[in-house]
């Protein structure tokens, strides 16, 4: 399987082109069937994943394949793919969650316009994502990097029709592209002094001191650029929450398995690069580790922070996913003690999350795609598939034992109270704890005020659960939700995802921090505090919000206007591009297309006057001059044609006399001794 894994990416790759050339045609046929293609192009792929992570489990070891591309001076371009066990969970992962967000659509679009359209890009989507994660160097992982980020932009827009889709697909490609142009300038960093574009090679590169720590914390930290571009970190954060213009099923797979997993997976796969630079301050002193964990330390505070306020669903669950990319940037940031932790809670958050917004799409389907949760209320009763498998996500997000989130969250906390340094753990270790209490408030206000109480209007009152093709999807991940953290236990093979993880980088099990039962209590305890807050105000109302606003009133108006983030992109970097535009624009007008009038008009006036005046006077006079000659010599020829033969004969009388005459005088001379004047 190991060696066979390069046909993974193939297999929806192929669905997709068959519904982008022939889509139209099958569905003429096979009507709304034909989003079984592309559900068949990624259920494909899951023997070939399970496989080649059962192989890797079993102890079979990592797999690494390339071929030449192009030369380039004296250095060879490889494309090739790895299989280790970083590859092997995320294949799998991608593969599972893929396919029950696939199911989920069929039932969800029902009735589009773009039906096989949508399956298309979603199934080009994941095999652009399963091509990242078997990516061997980095020119594939930048082609699959791109690919990504183009189906985020057909899929968020996918309503086009919609200004709101248009202009979030815009925001989200736009912004993304900043942090590509840092990764790509990393690229070319490490190209400069790595002998190929090899990951192997680069990190040998860099332990081996051909490739400097400053030089390789500078790669790091610009290559970490394009994961906060991609991974929605601060400040490139702002287009994520927009990106829920999209179908659900959308949201779904770029905040589960695709997109924002990608700057995860892509820090998670070059951390030997970043290790290299640990000891070795990159700017200010500060080496690319600790600038990693410090804006994942400040994303997942401030987006929780903004999730207390918001209204719309979906936008709360894009915040809870741009908050939990931080813990999982703060566990790869803390190095060799939460690589581990951080990889761990990547793949336990996108069964959990993608549960989260398939439940949300539930929801919308059953409210005929509402979205504030204030016109909702009681819809436990009339969704209890839903109601339950969507509490279980919560409860899994928010870190209550025993589910997923538990586990992956409290090693991440436990990593940054285990930290070497004294301020810096306290720093981690409360920040993350606040981040948790936040977090289980938040999702607390979400669950109570949809699925509790009563109804508030009257399409809660008449909602309805989804069909079994929606609400198996929800089963299945609900499940992961609750024993996949299992795995990452110290009670399962003494933490078995941990020891399989690191197989191919001993190092990390010598500083692994294990379960710590206090860490875990406090952790537990704060989750805990926030969904009791959550339903003392919004469940037994024995607790009104506005206490808590009165008091923190400009705190609330700042989490409600999101921080003003985007008034403030608005204001500066968007208002000074309009108004480069403008000024080039204007530049263009009186300085560009002066210059080029000028040119013409001189052209026109100079030029064009002195051809113009040549051509009057020499040609059409020159012509006009053989015209009168040829006027004038006819005129007097016209004057010898009489038409009397009298004249004729005269004429010839004259000229036979006029040469005898010469002839006689010829004579004469040269009887003289004069020579004459022609040799005749």
């Amino acid at each position: 399987m190991r060696e066979m894994a390069w046909i993974i990416p193939i297999l929806p790759f192929a669905a997709s082109m068959t519904l982008l050339f022939f889509g139209a045609a099958l569905k003429r046929r096979l009507g709304e069937g034909v989003a079984w293609i592309g559900v068949a192009g990624i259920a494909a792929t899951l023997p070939f994943s399970l496989g080649v992570l059962y192989e890797l489990v079993t102890g079979a070891p990592a797999y690494h394949a390339s071929i030449p591309w192009a030369p380039v001076g004296q250095r060879v371009l490889d494309i090739g793919y790895q299989v280790d066990a970083l590859t092997a969970v995320m294949l799998a992962m991608v593969s599972v969650v893929a396919t029950c967000i696939m199911v989920f659509s069929v039932g969800y679009m029902h009735g589009d316009d773009g039906y096989q359209r949508f399956f298309a890009y979603m199934s080009l989507f994941c095999a652009a994502m399963f091509l990242l994660v078997l990516a061997a160097n980095f020119i594939v992982l930048y082609v699959a990097w791109e690919l990504v980020g183009l189906c985020s932009y057909l899929l968020i827009g996918f309503w086009f029709h919609k200004p709101e889709a248009a202009n979030a697909a815009k925001k989200a490609f736009i912004t993304t592209r900043i942090g590509d142009l840092f990764f790509a300038l990393g690229i070319f960093l490490i190209w400069r002094y790595a002998p190929s574009l090899s990951f192997e090679e680069a990190f040998r590169a860099a332990a081996a001191g051909a490739m400097t720590a400053s030089v390789a914390g500078l790669a790091a930290l610009l290559l970490f650029g394009g994961a906060v571009g991609k991974s929605a970190q601060f400040p490139l954060h702002v287009w994520l929450p927009d990106a829920m213009e999209g179908p659900t099923p959308v949201s779904a797979l770029i905040h589960a398995a695709t997109m924002v997993a990608a700057g995860v997976y892509m820090v998670a796969r070059l951390s030997p690069l970043y290790w290299a630079s640990l000891h070795e301050g990159v700017i200010s002193g500060i080496p690319a580790l600790t600038f990693v964990a410090g804006i994942g330390l400040i994303t997942a505070l401030l987006a929780a922070f903004i999730g207390l306020t918001q209204n719309d669903i979906k936008r709360v669950l894009a915040y809870s996913t741009i908050s939990q990319l931080g813990y999982m940037m703060c566990g790869l940031g803390m190095g060799v003690i939460g690589f581990a932790a951080g990889v761990f809670h990547l793949i336990t958050h996108a069964f959990f999350k993608a549960l989260l917004f398939l439940g949300s799409g539930s929801v919308m389907h059953a409210m005929h795609d509402e979205l504030d949760m204030w016109k909702m209320g009681g819809l436990g009763r009339r969704m209890p598939v839903t109601y339950w498998t969507f509490w279980a996500g919560t409860l899994a997000l928010a870190g209550i034992f025993p589910f997923a989130g538990f586990f992956s969250k409290d090693e991440i906390i436990a990593a940054a109270y285990h930290m070497g340094h004294e301020e810096g753990r306290w720093i981690y270790f409360l920040g993350l704890e606040a981040g948790a209490f936040l977090t289980a408030l938040y999702m607390g206000r979400l669950c109570f005020n949809v699925f509790s109480g009563q109804p508030r209007t009257e399409t809660a009152e008449h909602a309805h659960e989804s069909p079994p093709v929606m609400l198996w999807p929800l089963r299945i991940l609900a499940f992961f939700a609750i024993i996949l953290g299992w795995v990452g236990s110290p009670w399962v093979a003494n933490n078995l995802f941990h020891h399989f993880l690191t197989e191919t980088a001993p190092a990390i099990k010598e500083v692994h921090v294990g379960f710590n039962p206090a860490v875990a209590a406090l952790s537990t305890a704060m989750a805990l505090g926030g969904l009791l807050l959550a339903a003392a105000m919004y469940r037994w109302h024995v607790l009104s919000p506005d206490v808590l606003k009165r008091p923190l009133w400009a705190f609330y108006v700042a989490s409600k206007r999101k921080c003003w983030f985007d008034e403030l992109y608005t204001y500066t970097v968007v208002g000074a591009t309009v108004l480069g535009a403008r000024l080039a624009a204007k530049f263009d007008l009186a300085v560009i297309d002066g210059l080029v009038n000028l040119v013409g008009w001189g052209t026109r006036v100079i030029v064009a006057q002195v051809i113009r005046w040549f051509d009057l006077i020499v040609v059409d006079g020159a012509v006009n001059l053989a015209a009168l000659a040829t006027g004038w010599v006819g005129e007097a020829y016209s004057r010898l044609q009489t038409g009397r033969a009298q004249d004729y004969v005269t004429g010839l009388a004259v000229f036979a006399a006029t040469l005898a005459a010469a002839a006689a005088i010829a004579v004469i001379w040269a009887e003289l001794g004069f020579p004459l004047p022609w040799p005749w």
